[in-house]
């Protein structure tokens, strides 16, 4: 799948690591990568490199937790009132810092009927579940017969008011994005989806024909980006992506701090470094085009905001974006 986009010393590394996570390059993404960029952001996503095979002490195969939050095949209940839903573990492309890389993959499992009736059981027995993320994988690798049938059978829950399912599949895929696909997500009542998008070259314009049809049949569109050196890690791409986004009716919705992933510390900016982009950013941009910066606190302890802090409580002052302080007493 990566023939041509490797010299010759990278490819015996690549396939190393390539069989930790497999590749896959939909030809929307392949035409992407400018192979005469050695450091190219979009190939730097999708292409296996030799520093995956190193590990650093810190980073855990399973960084979030999921394991032992997960009561029922395909179900993680970390917090009370909403749960992963996980119908299969298979996407259109593979991410290399995917936190779930040890389980995603062509032949990612999909629940079978007998394990999603338990898992939509469980949902259905827990009436403080008032939100359904569909995740795995992709959910939007279903069918449109599936789809429409699972969110059909969400919707008949009482208790659940939001489904909200994160997907790759519109960026990486567009023309999969179907009128079919489009009335199967209509099925579901309140239904966000959030679209993992990492830089502005992702936002072709296949890829927001998608997405204003998708817009436009009332889905609420959201955008999460994974902060990664040497993609987006500087203010001059984030601004770009982030104003794509918005003008595109995306609302930015969460940057991530890239997790404790094996073999991926080539990709992860320190906190202190993250802090300094979201605070220039404040300066530069509409609220609009603000993300919520966050982590995932290893072990299954949830998702945290890691923002710069604008307020200093001894001095009685606030900072603006630009980084001057301002008297205010408290």
């Amino acid at each position: 799948m990566a023939a041509g986009l490797l010299a010759p010393e990278q490819a015996s590394a690549a396939a190393q690591a390539a069989q930790a996570l497999p590749i896959a390059l939909p030809p929307s993404v392949r035409a992407l990568i400018d192979v005469g960029d050695p450091d190219d952001p979009i190939a730097r996503q999708f292409i296996p490199s030799a520093q995956e095979l190193s590990t650093a002490p810190e980073e855990l195969s399973d960084p979030i937790g999921d394991a032992a939050l997960s009561p029922v095949k395909g179900i993680v209940h970390r917090y009370p009132d909403r749960v992963l839903l996980k119908p299969l573990l298979v996407c259109p492309v593979y991410c290399r810092f995917c936190f779930r890389r040890g389980q995603v993959g062509p032949d990612g499992g999909m629940l079978t009927p007998a394990e999603l009736d338990a898992a939509l059981a469980y949902i259905a027995a827990r009436p403080d579940i008032w939100e359904v993320v569909l995740t795995g994988g992709d959910p939007l690798m279903l069918s449109p017969a599936r789809l429409s049938g699972l969110m059909m059978r969400l919707s008949a829950i009482p208790h659940v008011a939001v489904v909200r399912l994160h997907s790759r599949l519109p960026i990486a895929t567009p023309e999969r994005v179907t009128q079919n696909m489009v009335e199967s997500l209509r099925l579901g009542g309140a239904t966000h989806l959030v679209l993992h998008c990492n830089h502005p070259r992702e936002l072709t314009d296949a890829v927001t024909a998608a997405c204003r049809r998708l817009a436009e049949a009332g889905l609420v569109l959201l955008a999460q980006t994974v902060l990664l050196k040497g993609v987006n890690a500087d203010v001059e791409t984030l601004e770009t992506l982030l104003r794509r986004l918005v003008a595109n009716r995306i609302q930015p919705y969460y940057l991530h701090h890239p997790d404790l992933v094996r073999g991926t510390a080539h990709f992860r900016p320190t906190l202190a470094e993250g802090q300094a982009l979201v605070r220039a950013l404040r300066g530069r941009l509409s609220g609009l085009c603000q993300p919520t910066y966050v982590l995932d606190i290893p072990g299954g302890h949830g998702k945290v905001p890691v923002g710069p802090s604008w307020y200093d409580h001894s001095a009685q002052a606030v900072q603006d974006g630009q980084a001057v302080w301002h008297p205010y007493p408290d």
